[in-house]
């Protein structure tokens, strides 16, 4: 594999996590990302067993446990802060080999980007066109033109690969509600495990960062585009303050300037996730309802597949069809189920609401362990 090149386009965590993967393989890698930094902002991420087991399989699963906070137990709440719901994260590792884990988003990206050579980071650099020759590919980009034996299209839901290479492919499409998120100041007085609240069309949900610091999560049924009149911090804080202990505590621990705000997209599905030597992972193939937790895990799972996939095989389109058929079903099913779970959490009808409680409050917990086993099991 000496000698073969890629160019990664978008350096996010799946971007990253594909050059680290093929870096160590023995790839000359390019990683271009439109932004002026190597940087994420602050949000946490939930990095389950499927996720911890992809970065092991890039030497860095140790590294990112070790940056991260695990909780003994979480689950989900109803609006009045009943439980309808537990996960026992014990259980969940002895299952599946290791914990649900959160950490910042900044310190992955950090330790993606630590494992890589500087010189094969180049920000700042938007990609503008591209040809595929057959045996090679030519990307033309902000700061001149590069030519590679394969172009990894991880640049995202607006992915510009997606939008050159695959021109018929539909647009993104809303999924009916707006996410904040935000991280607070560290919170010695708050005990609580983490926890998910359903309410009627929104809900609140938080789990530990290291430091005693909480990152909180809520979502809410609102048309697309729609802004806070004042400020998301304000917007955030008049829908959710009221709501049952801690959530009051962690949002008047949170600054202003934290709380972000974006709207909800998943992506139709796409017929393949491979054009001739260009290839489609993360966000850019797949976007997905964030309701499981599961689009940066995914995003990690594509990375170490197509890296053990090229690694199989020295015809790179024979590898790139075992990527799409190995990845292409797995996270299309995922992205659906996704889709049907985030618009349960966000009913509003008090009838339905009531019978969707009463539900998962019937539901045993053995019972929800099994039906995430296909997600948390994978295995590369």
């Amino acid at each position: 594999m000496a000698g073969r090149t890629v160019i990664v386009v978008g350096g996010g965590i799946g971007g990253l996590a594909t050059a680290v993967a093929l870096h160590r393989r023995g790839w000359r890698v390019t990683v271009l990302e439109r932004a002026a930094e190597f940087a994420e902002v602050g949000a946490g991420l939930s990095l389950w067993p499927n996720a911890m087991r992809a970065l092991a399989a890039i030497g860095l699963a140790e590294r990112v446990s070790a940056l991260g906070a695990v909780e003994a137990a979480g689950g989900v709440r109803d609006r009045a802060g009943r439980w309808l719901s537990r996960m026992d994260n014990t259980e969940i590792a002895r299952r599946h080999g290791w914990p649900m884990t959160v950490v910042h988003r900044a310190d992955l990206m950090r330790a993606l980007v630590e494992a890589l050579p500087s010189d094969c980071l180049r920000s700042g650099c938007e990609m503008r066109a591209g040809r595929d020759n057959g045996d090679a590919v030519v990307v033309e980009h902000s700061g001149g033109t590069l030519r590679a034996d394969l172009v990894v299209g991880a640049d995202g839901l607006r992915s510009a690969v997606r939008r050159h290479w695959w021109p018929d492919a539909e647009e993104p499409r809303y999924v009916g509600s707006t996410a904040w998120r935000m991280i607070t100041e560290p919170l010695d007085e708050v005990r609580t495990d983490g926890a998910v609240f359903w309410g009627r069309g929104e809900r609140f949900g938080f789990t530990r960062l290291p430091g005693q610091r909480f990152y909180c999560f809520a979502t809410a049924a609102l048309p697309a585009g729609a802004a806070a009149v004042d400020s998301e911090h304000a917007a955030v804080r008049r829908r959710f303050g009221d709501w049952p202990d801690p959530i009051p505590a962690l949002l008047s621990a949170v600054s202003e300037e934290s709380v972000l705000r974006h709207d909800v997209y998943d992506l139709p599905p796409v017929s393949t996730f491979v054009r001739g030597r260009v290839v489609l992972l993360g966000d850019a193939a797949h976007a997905m309802d964030p309701v499981l937790g599961q689009g940066a895990c995914q995003a990690l799972e594509d990375a170490v597949t197509l890296a053990a996939c090229l690694d199989t095989s020295p015809d790179v389109a024979a590898a790139l069809g075992r990527y799409d058929r190995s990845r292409r079903p797995r996270t299309q099913g995922i992205v659906r189920r996704s889709a049907r779970l985030g618009a349960l959490a966000q009913w509003s009808w008090p009838p339905v609401v009531w019978l969707r409680d009463l539900a998962t409050r019937l539901t045993p917990a053995t019972a929800a362990l099994r039906s995430m086993a296909p997600v948390l099991g994978w295995e590369l």
